[in-house]
């Protein structure tokens, strides 16, 4: 198969960064797809030029139309790279789609202010929540930030210092690699630069000595959470995350999510995965909802309403919590719905529960244990422990 869908990767430097090849791509295209940014950067051309359609999804459909022509789809840095180039192939035959890759931003910044790629963690807020970057803030730690417009930076900078990284170094730079290069340096506390937009960030995380820095995975302390008393607690949060295994792309059913420390958890933990909530109490749903875009800028999908009911028509997860609403049917609905190899964990509080997860390991295998939790607390003028509910725990990988 000859590829005729040709996905060019250009910078600032307009035609004069790129390949032979890419060029000669572009001098005999019969149609030129891009921003009106990328139309200028190659000037004029015998090729129909097309802007990017709105939505940008219209835009499958219209390279669809063009098949049989030669075609050439322009794009910022490398294609493939925080950009359009796997959402566009995704819908072709790869035979039919042929890359042509452009030193990205990521690296044009990192080449700048002298720091090895493989020593940061690139990130892009460009049409996303900044709190999609509060999992990766650890002292120390380097962030390389796409962003969307010049009044992001300044946001990034006020909730770093907000969130006790106000000493944090900030580099941004936009129109890297032309003549309208500029760069801006910072402490997060004390920005007041006005940066254009589509810029890039470096981040040189640096806390003060009292902030409290979360960890990357699971195992957050309760008080991260906004709740109301009836949550899985840390203790058993952390053990409840380790049987569920999260996984990069993969989906979760939290069933009674409550607060949705468990869902949130999960999306910290696992690269692009995503979760669905059961919650019946809309004041739940909503401190779930909160949570959810505090810790991370998540886009938890949440469902009002009790299982069984609410997990009709739902996707097929890669794992089930079933946390609140435990019985025979839910468990057997749950398991029906995952996937082969998905990881099912319950835990149980009361005795009714109990019996159904005493039932399901005697049919069905899988591993049954008792948690059982007391802190120090004092008693009189001394200290004893205070036992924390039991809790029973059974979990499987369905095979």
């Amino acid at each position: 198969m000859t590829a005729w869908l040709h996905i060019i990767g250009i910078g600032e430097d307009g035609l004069d960064g790129l390949t032979v090849n890419a060029r000669a791509c572009i001098d005999t295209a019969d149609y030129i797809v891009g921003g009106k940014r990328h139309h200028a950067l190659i000037g004029a051309s015998s090729a129909e030029q097309i802007n990017w359609p709105s939505p940008f999804d219209a835009l499958t459909s219209e390279l669809q139309a063009l098949r049989g022509k030669t075609v050439v789809v322009l794009a910022t840095g490398d294609p493939l790279w925080f950009s359009v180039g796997n959402r566009i192939a995704a819908n072709f035959d790869l035979g039919e789609v042929r890359f042509y890759p452009h030193v990205s931003a990521f690296q044009l910044a990192a080449s700048q202010i002298g720091w090895a790629l493989q020593d940061a963690t690139c990130l892009s807020v460009h049409g996303r929540p900044i709190e999609r970057i509060k999992p990766h803030l650890q002292n120390g730690k380097k962030l390389l930030l796409l962003t969307s417009n010049g009044a992001a930076v300044a946001e990034i900078a006020a909730m770093l210092a907000k969130m006790g990284f106000g000493p944090s170094k900030l580099v941004a730079l936009a129109n890297m690699g032309g003549a309208d290069e500029v760069r801006f340096d910072g402490i997060a506390q004390n920005w007041a630069h006005v940066v254009p937009d589509l810029n890039t960030v470096a981040v040189e995380c640096i806390a003060l000595p009292n902030t409290q820095v979360l960890p990357i995975g699971y195992g957050l302390p309760d008080d991260a959470f906004e709740h109301d008393g009836t949550m899985t607690k840390q203790d058993v949060r952390a053990i409840t995350m380790a049987k569920l295994m999260p996984m990069p792309n993969a989906l979760l059913w939290d069933v009674g999510c409550g607060c949705g420390s468990v869902s949130v958890e999960w999306m910290r933990s696992a690269n692009n995965g995503r979760a669905i909530g059961i919650e019946a109490r809309v004041d739940r749903r909503e401190m779930a909802l909160k949570n959810a875009q505090n810790l991370g800028g998540f886009d938890l999908q949440l469902i009002a309403g009790n299982a069984p009911e609410a997990l009709k028509d739902l996707a097929s997860p890669d794992a089930i919590f079933i946390g609140g609403g435990l019985s025979v049917e839910v468990f057997d609905l749950c398991y029906a719905a995952l996937k082969p190899m998905g990881r099912l964990v319950c835990n149980a509080v009361t005795l009714g529960s109990e019996q159904v997860l005493l039932e399901k390991y005697a049919t069905l295998g899988g591993d049954l244990t008792k948690l059982q939790f007391a802190q120090a607390s004092p008693i009189g003028g001394k200290v004893g422990w205070k036992p924390a509910m039991p809790v029973t725990q059974y979990s499987l990988v369905k095979k």
